[in-house]
């Protein structure tokens, strides 16, 4: 290599890693801000009785930049869902035609989704709507287009090679050439491009990508403009209850990350060790505190799973039953608050957020007893080690993590109290863990460790909230093609008993758990089922516990159960392994499921 070629090499790098610093700082700086602001005007309230104007406003658009930020730094770090990694079964030789395949139809829908927000922004600059008396709409929108051209570079330049690279960079001009010359009525074209769209998606390709190439090709054949999906992006995005689901993230990650999962095991052990099944009780009420902050997004299963499967093994628990327990347990708290999954589907299903957290204390209840059952089961079948009981570490793990268990306190008391909003509650919460694990425990170097969690965090958030603004896109078409009225005429048509509509429902929930992740399984499912759960008089609340059983479910079942693809990462265990590990873990979640669908008196005794 010449001078020349070394002085243009360093250069280049320097650009990238300036580039880099300046994705992450963005969004690193916009959630902290987002976090920091309804704090700071709680403050304010209390202490000088003022406060800051449009406050809970500038949140909920602060939203739509920490997401879509988030979505780049996914898009850079690999950090996209996807169905499936199917190009792993092809030959060898055929890796690097899966790669340029996966990169062109990534780089194409990328960029068409960012010409179709550009003309969402170009259309608002046109109106004079204003955010909080001063900014303009549009330039909060410009995120939209910003981002997804971001994304479609990095899609770009992330394979390896010149040819697939190549092939990357001819998405642009194929998305721009299947817009502006294919005629977008054939049937034919249809039917091949959504046929591309499906092996992309075996081979890897990220949801939210075939969601949005699906979604943009059922605008296109109708007519109707792509703008749309931006439109609805939007609007769900700076919606009053969404800003709940970053802050909650943030401050489940920084527990995550921090040693606050030692210092609670701990705690549980000491206090319920000495019981047969002590330990596997521990890891489940361990673990549904985690996830309740996490979304049971996985994140649980990488945090403590290192850390406890040695535990579960040298306490005298079968290797195979300790992967399936900790696998298992990484969705059980997902119907108690502040889980994220509850939040998104009361948004979206107009229902209140705090009767649907009441709605599930049963039944969420119901599940960790289902799983601990068959922890205490395992044990009383083998001669395993027991902790003795000991008021005096009992009460030394208590103190030691008293300040991670105020947190639960500080989330329950403060929503069903009435003390704060949902947001105010996030961002306190989200503030309260950074201050706990940096400044009082010092897990967590504010210089070394807290920027890498605040980056998982944004990449995590990023990740869903890509899939939840194209799957808003898709949702809107089928309401428009009164896809929900239809099905709702059917099933009056052809099913009288609510039995059988409710046994029908729960099939349909399976199988929808089985290819879509929960988040946009909520944002496109269920403008679709309740119009049909009407028909039948089922309560809004009972319906919505159903729906979110069944996708914990999803969480296990293959072919996208996130949880068994992050176990199998962790443990380095077959997939296949893996859900076979868990099958009596998910035979038991299935009882509870049965029992919430058909005693509705479950999920609405406290209302």
């Amino acid at each position: 290599m010449t001078t020349d070629h070394r002085t243009q090499f360093r250069g280049l790098t320097r650009a990238t890693d300036l580039f880099r610093w300046g994705e992450n700082s963005l969004a690193g700086l916009t959630l902290l801000l987002m976090a920091g602001l309804p704090v700071l005007e709680i403050a304010l309230r209390v202490l000088f009785n003022t406060g800051i104007p449009a406050s809970s406003t500038y949140v909920q658009n602060l939203t739509l930049w920490v997401g879509f930020s988030g979505a780049v730094l996914a898009a850079r770090d690999d950090g996209h869902l996807t169905f499936f990694l199917g190009r792993d079964l092809f030959p060898q030789g055929t890796h690097n035609y899966c790669v340029a395949l996966i990169a062109m139809v990534s780089t194409a829908v990328a960029a068409s989704l960012s010409w179709a927000a550009l003309d969402f922004v170009r259309a608002d600059m046109q109106s004079p709507v204003v955010v909080a008396g001063w900014l303009p709409t549009w330039a909060v929108e410009a995120i939209l287009p910003a981002s997804f051209a971001v994304i479609a570079l990095h899609f770009a330049t992330k394979p390896e090679t010149a040819l697939t690279r190549l092939f990357a960079f001819l998405g642009i001009p194929v998305a721009a050439g299947i817009g502006l010359f294919l005629p977008m009525h054939s049937p034919e074209f249809l039917w091949m491009a959504l046929f591309i769209l499906f092996l992309a998606a075996v081979l890897g390709t990220p949801i939210f990508i075939i969601l949005g190439g699906g979604t943009l090709l059922l605008f296109q054949v109708e007519g109707t403009t792509a703008a749309a999906i931006p439109v609805e992006t939007y609007r769900l995005v700076v919606s009053p209850s969404i800003p709940a689901i970053p802050l909650f993230t943030l401050a489940g990650y920084v527990l995550a990350e921090g040693g606050a999962s030692r210092r609670l095991v701990r705690v549980f052990r000491a206090w319920f060790g000495w019981l047969p099944g002590g330990l596997a009780v521990v890891v489940t009420m361990l673990c549904a505190f985690l996830t309740t902050f996490t979304g049971a997004s996985g994140v649980t299963i990488l945090a403590v799973g290192g850390l406890l499967l040695p535990v579960l093994i040298e306490s005298g628990y079968r290797k195979s039953f300790s992967i399936g327990l900790l696998t298992s347990t990484g969705s059980v708290g997902l119907l108690f608050p502040p889980s994220l999954a509850v939040i998104l589907y009361g948004v979206m299903a107009h229902v209140s957020i705090l009767d649907l957290f009441k709605a599930g204390i049963l039944p969420g209840l119901l599940l960790v007893t289902a799983v601990c059952v068959l922890g205490i089961r395992e044990a009383w079948s083998k001669t395993g080690l027991r902790v003795p009981f000991s008021m005096g570490e009992g009460l030394s793990a208590l103190w030691e993590a008293k300040w991670e268990l105020i947190t639960p306190v500080l989330v329950l008391g403060s929503l069903f109290g009435g003390y704060g909003t949902l947001i105010e509650t996030a961002a306190i919460t989200a503030i309260y863990t950074m201050v706990v694990e940096v400044f009082i425990h010092r897990e967590l170097d504010i210089r070394r460790d807290f920027p890498a969690v605040l980056i998982k965090c944004l990449t995590l958030i990023g990740g869903v909230f890509a899939i939840l603004g194209v799957a808003m896109g898709l949702a809107n078409y089928l309401v428009d093609a009164e896809v929900p009225m239809r099905a709702a005429n059917w099933f009056q048509t052809h099913i009288e008993s609510k039995f059988v509509f409710l046994l029908a429902l729960n099939l349909f929930l399976i199988l929808v758990g089985c290819v879509l992740d929960i988040f946009s399984a909520i944002t496109i499912v269920v403008p679709l089922i309740q119009p049909i759960s009407q028909v039948f008089g089922i309560d809004p609340l009972h319906l919505g516990m159903i729906f979110l059983l069944n996708m914990q479910l999803g969480y296990l079942t293959p072919p996208v159960g996130l949880d068994l693809f992050f176990a199998s990462y962790r443990f380095r265990v077959p997939l296949a392994q893996v859900f076979r590990y868990t099958f009596p873990f998910f035979l038991a979640m299935l009882i509870v499921l049965l029992l919430v669908t058909y005693v509705p008196w479950l999920s609405l005794a406290f209302m």
